[in-house]
């Protein structure tokens, strides 16, 4: 679960290459759950400059190239003005039972971000 926006906090960075670094070992990451402020990971709106890191990308091309299901809470992306047409490749909004069931269905739930 990713709770904190890209570019103001090391939170999605860290998520993202913990992710990156457990697929390369072998092991599966079925879901992430953006939660809070991590919803602003999933927006194809953002435009870094071009010598700086895109997150909503990497992300992106992590489900593209893994299977990586990216949901983005549905109540914490309306209050921020997220919707469907402006989500980036590979996410897609749904509600708090996705995070649920991710909950029941893996070995583990890490958080990232308060």
């Amino acid at each position: 679960m990713v709770n904190e926006g890209p570019y103001t906090h090391q939170a999605s960075d860290s998520a993202y290459l913990f992710a990156k670094a457990t697929l390369e070992k072998g092991h599966q990451i079925h879901r992430v759950f953006f939660y809070h402020d991590g919803v602003n990971n999933a927006t194809r709106l953002t435009e870094p400059p071009q010598d700086d890191r895109n997150v909503v990308t990497r992300w992106s091309k992590l489900a593209e190239d893994h299977g990586v299901d990216l949901v983005v809470c549905v109540a914490a992306a309306m209050r921020r003005g997220i919707r469907d047409e402006n989500l980036a490749p590979g996410f897609r909004i749904s509600g708090l039972g996705q995070l649920v069931e991710s909950g029941i269905q893996a070995d583990r739930l890490v958080v990232f971000g308060d």
